[in-house]
């Protein structure tokens, strides 16, 4: 899963890249960075400890989410450069940074803070590049339905006319997250990788003197923006960066001094872009490795075994599934299995969020 991180100047994305990785990427009003900043980190799981500490593997192994902190060089105001446009379509999630703290010692390019201009005037651009590659899309139709015969237009006339009111949508003020499209249109548009299509989680990056003030400002945001296929935290990602390199129990008592809640808003952070994306998690165990695996909501067995291997999906006989809570209340498969409660599903199965799988096969 790959999340791009964007953002105005100032607004503190660096930051939270920083926090989500661990990582020490230059943080500063002036950073001229023109590359990404780009790190892996594992998805938080406790089921996959609770497995491993049963089984006792020679390997665990959880999700991964790859972070791109995209720099304000190549994605700013002006909306992305022509060299990220392309990089940006590929995404799974955005996570668009803005910035609602003060701080003098960080001036703001516009002078005051104001969190919903700066959000809605990048959202604005991305609007702005969907619609510069609908009008080349419709620009491309009209010439193709000239080179042919009226009678072999249809096809032509729908993929223009869907365009067309895509253009019209944008045009009205909107981005695509909210144009309505029937079935067949949904197959059509994967064709197309429309920046504002892509799910987006809106991250409100406030100061150390608003954490108490957290719940209501994500709240606000919430009911503001917080149509479908977009979710908003709010976080103070300097503070959470600082959180990131301290170890475990300092950083826990950190949290508790400044009244933060146990569960970092990070982890919130990807289960929400989870969620966003339709994904949850089936898991695998055994004495090699204890592993957890991404897949979309309402997939089949088979379908989750061509995650861990494309032999398993062609070659897909049958599923034993184990439900995570009864394998853990069991002790072991083999108590679990005296016990009745390990399953035999086949390919209509549709795989639950922590079923623990092990796919017989044959190719």
């Amino acid at each position: 899963m790959e999340l791009g991180i964007i953002g105005l100047a100032r607004s503190g994305k660096t930051s939270l890249f920083n926090a989500v990785t661990r990582g020490s990427a230059a943080v500063g009003a002036y950073t001229s960075a023109t590359e990404p900043n780009i790190g892996t980190v594992r998805v938080p799981d406790p089921r996959v400890d609770a497995l491993a500490a049963i089984f006792q593997p020679k390997k665990t192994t959880y999700a991964e989410v790859r972070w791109i902190d995209y720099p304000v060089a190549g994605f700013g105001p002006e909306g992305p450069g022509a060299r990220f446009v392309a990089d940006l379509a590929q995404l799974d999630t955005l996570v668009h940074v803005v910035r609602a703290f003060e701080d003098p010692a960080v001036p703001h390019e516009d002078g005051d803070v104001d969190a919903h201009r700066d959000l809605e005037a990048l959202e604005l651009e991305l609007q702005f590049t969907d619609l510069a590659l609908i009008e080349r899309r419709i620009e491309r139709l009209g010439a193709e339905m000239r080179s042919v015969k009226a009678a072999e237009r249809g096809d032509l006339e729908r993929q223009q006319s869907l365009m067309q009111r895509m253009q019209a949508h944008i045009e009205g003020g909107q981005g695509l997250r909210s144009f309505a499209v029937n079935d067949a249109e949904e197959l059509e548009l994967r064709n197309y990788r429309f920046v504002t299509r892509l799910p987006e989680l809106i991250v409100v990056n406030i100061g150390e003197d608003q954490l108490a003030d957290a719940a209501t400002i994500e709240a606000e945001f919430t009911d503001r923006y917080g149509v479908d296929g977009v979710a908003v935290a709010a976080l103070c990602a300097k503070i959470e960066a600082e959180l990131a390199i301290m170890e475990p129990d300092d950083a826990a008592e950190f949290r508790a001094d400044l009244g933060l809640p146990d569960e970092s808003p990070l982890d919130r952070a990807i289960a929400t872009a989870y969620d966003l994306l339709g994904l949850h998690s089936f898991l695998t165990a055994g004495e090699d490795e204890c592993r957890a695996w991404p897949v979309q909501k309402g997939a089949t067995a088979p379908e989750a075994a061509g995650k861990i291997h494309t032999d398993l999906e062609r070659g897909f006989i049958r599923a034993e599934v184990a439900g995570y809570d009864d394998l853990v209340a069991a002790g072991s498969m083999a108590e679990l299995k005296k016990r009745g409660q390990l399953r035999t599903e086949g390919k209509s199965y549709v795989v639950e969020d922590g079923d623990v799988l092990n796919i017989l096969f044959n190719v």
